[in-house]
């Protein structure tokens, strides 16, 4: 059995008294995931608390050493996020962003410039976003998740405003990252996944292991 890479002690998240989120432990071994579930689920909320960005009741910890609480640069470091509806200041090039990215997550795993082409933004990387559809939007969030060296990618609905050439290129880079380099993900989805995988159920959330 391999040691969980993500690990949920005692989680609990409510918005004004109203329990969103009540994980009394969770561990998620090396894998790709999909969190499914209903709008209103807590899906979105559960991804920002695993990524560290919205403060929450409890204790995550990426290789049962690395705590979002008393580590959190670090923590955030090891754990990428690429939200479902992605909003960025308009005035900031898709090369601005990746710019900064790569100074606060350092080098990654892959050659930025070879990701750019791979995902079809190079194109347009050297514009402001304000100018960008929510299709490129999107494809520049989600290259942002790739980079660093995460131990864990959080997706979050990542195939909305995809076009459909791009899809399959992403499930490239999920492959990929996870075969490669043991990059675990959790990907937030409405569709079902094919039976036979692992099924936990979280607060009225299925999370399923491929």
């Amino acid at each position: 059995m391999a040691a969980p890479v993500l690990t949920l002690h005692h989680v609990q998240k409510a918005y004004q008294e109203r329990v969103i989120l009540d994980i009394t432990q969770l561990e998620l071994e090396p894998g790709v995931y999909w969190l499914l579930g209903p709008n209103g689920a807590g899906k979105t909320t559960s991804m920002k608390v695993m990524a560290g960005l919205i403060p929450f009741q409890g204790e995550i910890k990426v290789d049962n050493s690395v705590s979002s609480r008393q580590s959190p640069v670090q923590y955030r470091r090891l754990v990428n996020y690429a939200e479902a509806e992605p909003l960025y200041p308009g005035f900031l090039t898709g090369s601005d962003l990746i710019s900064l990215y790569i100074k606060t997550k350092g080098e990654g795993y892959r050659d930025m410039g070879s990701m750019m082409k791979f995902m079809g933004i190079e194109s347009y990387v050297h514009q402001p976003v304000s100018s960008y559809s929510s299709g490129m939007l999107k494809k520049l969030s989600l290259l942002l998740a790739f980079t660093g060296k995460p131990r864990v990618i959080l997706l979050d609905e990542p195939l909305i405003t995809l076009d459909t050439q791009s899809v399959p290129l992403l499930y490239t880079l999920v492959e990929e990252f996870h075969q490669q380099y043991g990059v675990t993900f959790c990907i937030t989805s409405h569709q079902a996944v094919t039976a036979g995988s692992i099924q936990l159920e979280v607060q009225g959330t299925t999370i399923v292991k491929r």
